[in-house]
């Protein structure tokens, strides 16, 4: 499997239409196969024309507290051959399933580790057999640069910029979830607008995000992670950090949703993740961090059932040398692929 690269650089717009035209084919073979996948997903049957108001509010959400990714969306649009609507949709599907429908099982495990040799390491553990439309986006948005790992039109997923700052995610489980900026369009625009953690915190209070998530920030200088429920935010701030599915601050884990079997999966990968990066030296190639992504139970193997998250892509970001290192599909099977800002 080979990585498309999007390069997407000029105004908003142009941005947009790049990485919809480049991916134009995939992108609407994507959304004519059960409406992106969410039929596949979704206990009960979803149309573009019934979700259309739904859309709309999400859309207005991102015009509202990020018009330069409203205007990149509709450049997607024009680019790809799409509806704004259909753009607005490939931003949305996780929101649109929402958490009470679909129980999560594996969805990811991050860490970071600051210094002279920063990193953020993350498996990307999604359902809907997302591998088969995955891209790296090599976007210019004002005087950064990022690359942003993208899955079937994503504007922002996870990624590292030019100042040296990296942002990952886990999926947690609390809260309403509501209309609002998504947090893989958040990430974007944390990479796009802010150069460190601390100026990515500050950015990150100002937003009204649409379903909680944990972020894993990094640079040279320090990580932190980041739970978001809802109106609340809780910020652990250490030289090391490392995340999974259930809530790690106590203000916010008797909102946990999880259930008690997937906490206790997320349990298990997190003290394994913890260990295993305790045994990684500071200096670790690439290749050392992939190792780590790539064992069980770290690595979620697929059983075969498009509901069901599996690792469908494992990243190591390094935020000291502009690098994105990805293995796409699963991560011990699958070459590393390297891109360069």
């Amino acid at each position: 499997m080979t990585v498309p690269l999007v390069r997407a650089h000029g105004d908003a717009f142009t941005r947009g239409q790049a990485h919809g035209a480049t991916l134009a084919d995939g992108l609407r073979d994507f959304l004519g196969d059960r409406l992106a996948r969410l039929n596949a997903l979704s206990p009960a049957p979803l149309t573009l024309d019934a979700l259309r108001p739904e859309l709309a509010r999400y859309a207005a959400a991102i015009d509202e507290q990020t018009p330069e990714l409203g205007a990149e969306l509709r450049g997607l649009a024009a680019g790809a051959g799409i509806s704004v609507d259909e753009a607005v949709l490939l931003q949305v599907r996780r929101e649109l399933l929402g958490y009470q429908k679909l129980p999560t099982m594996g969805d990811c495990t991050t860490y970071a580790r600051a210094g002279r040799h920063p990193v953020l390491a993350q498996t990307v553990d999604l359902n809907g057999d997302l591998d088969d439309h995955i891209a790296v986006l090599d976007v210019r948005a004002g005087p950064r640069r990022s690359l942003v790992l993208s899955f079937g039109g994503l504007l922002g997923y996870l990624g590292v910029n030019s100042d040296g700052l990296a942002v990952g995610l886990n999926l947690v489980l609390a809260g309403r979830w509501r209309h609002g900026l998504t947090p893989y369009l958040a990430i974007r625009h944390l990479l796009d607008t802010a150069g460190t953690v601390a100026e990515a915190l500050e950015v990150l209070r100002g937003l009204r995000l649409a379903s909680s998530r944990s972020l894993t920030l990094c640079d040279p200088g320090t990580t932190a992670w980041v739970e978001v429920a809802g109106d609340e935010l809780r910020v652990v701030h250490g030289q090391e950090s490392a995340h999974t599915n259930h809530f790690l601050h106590p203000d916010l884990s008797a909102q946990d949703e999880l259930t008690v079997f997937a906490r206790n999966f997320s349990k298990l990968r997190l003290k394994t993740c913890q260990s295993g990066l305790d045994r990684l030296p500071v200096q670790a190639s690439t290749e050392d961090h992939f190792a780590l992504l790539s064992a069980d139970p770290v690595r979620v193997a697929g059983t075969g059932d498009i509901r069901r998250e599996r690792t469908v892509a494992a990243v190591v970001l390094r935020p000291g040398h502009g690098e994105l290192h990805v293995r796409p599909g699963d991560p011990a099977t699958s070459p590393t692929e390297t891109f360069v800002m």
